[in-house]
């Protein structure tokens, strides 16, 4: 089962097609990654809002945001006794570039932990990222009854931080990941694709349809011209037959008697061989038709030659 699998795997992986396949499955495989779908519910909040509130925490999460607006500015509120460093590393993706202070209620004051997210922190960064950090959060344990009160205190220190040239000015702006707009090209264009392969095989099966259409039409009309080529030779055999049984009830018969026998004998033998390729013959095979139309009007002609002879015997 195994090797099956693996040997169409390779025979997929080996067309132009199972390429395709294995790009879309990588790259959605990136759109996700990067989309957060490993994230926890805190970065998933943050990726898309400026305010994360722990259930049971008691906030107008609308007001908060409105507070914030669009400053580079995250805050966590958590439940008390919550891990502040964990839940700033759970975010550090989600909430890159922007000041982020995690929050928990700790009795009359809060528990805070600051991580400025700013790019460079590591390294010609880290003494600004150190000040905001430390500055972020001053002033807020007055405010713990009163957690918009807080937010408000926070965005002053930001301001201020912004101010000193501490944190770098500008808003915060939310867009979707690179992969995502690659998702969203290839969509694009696969519709664009697929529409037009459908357009082009449609007007392609049409015309097929209608050459198609035209060759039943075509050998329809040769078949009907078979079919009355061969009424009128079966009615001049049948008029020659009238004479060819008349022939022996005269005393003697003349040469050309004889002759009009022999000729009508070999006359209904061969049409009587034709009627077998007649009903045989496959009406879409228009060469073999229009070969049979020709042999009717061939026997047609031998038909009225032997009753003319006759005649004018």
């Amino acid at each position: 089962m195994k090797q099956s699998v693996r040997r169409w795997l390779g025979d997929l992986f080996d067309t132009p097609f199972g390429f395709a396949v294995l790009a879309c499955l990588t790259l959605a495989g990136w759109a996700l990654w990067t989309g957060g779908v490993l994230d926890g519910p805190a970065a998933r909040q943050v990726r898309t809002s400026s305010v994360y509130a722990a259930p049971g925490i008691d906030l107008d999460r609308a007001a908060a945001e409105r507070i914030i607006g669009n400053r580079r500015l995250v805050v966590l509120l958590l439940e008390p006794g919550a891990d502040l460093r964990q839940g700033c590393r759970q975010v550090e993706r989600a909430a890159g570039g922007n000041v982020v202070l995690v929050m928990s209620r700790d009795a009359d004051d809060y528990d805070t932990y600051g991580c400025a997210l700013l790019p460079g922190r590591d390294d010609e960064n880290f003494g600004r990222a150190a000040v905001a950090e430390t500055i972020i959060g001053r002033g807020i344990d007055t405010f713990t009854d009163r957690p918009l009160e807080a937010l408000k205190v926070v965005t002053v220190n930001y301001d201020l931080l912004v101010k000193a040239g501490t944190v770098p000015d500008g808003a915060r702006t939310i867009s979707p990941s690179l992969p995502r707009y690659l998702l969203t090209a290839s969509a694009i264009l696969a519709v664009v694709a697929g529409a037009t392969v459908l357009y082009v095989g449609g007007r392609r099966a049409g015309r097929l349809a209608d050459a198609r259409r035209r060759r039943r039409d075509e050998n329809a009309d040769g078949r009907s011209a078979l079919s009355a080529a061969a009424a009128v030779l079966a009615q001049q055999i049948i008029d020659l037959d009238q004479r060819y049984a008349a022939a022996p009830r005269r005393a003697r018969l003349g040469d050309a008697e004889k002759a009009f026998g022999r000729e009508y004998r070999a006359l209904t033998s061969d049409y009587v061989a034709l009627l077998d390729r007649v009903s045989a013959v496959d009406g879409d095979d228009e060469d073999a038709v229009r070969g049979l139309i020709d042999r009717v009007d061939a026997l047609s002609r031998r038909a009225s030659a032997i009753g003319g002879s006759t005649d004018a015997g």
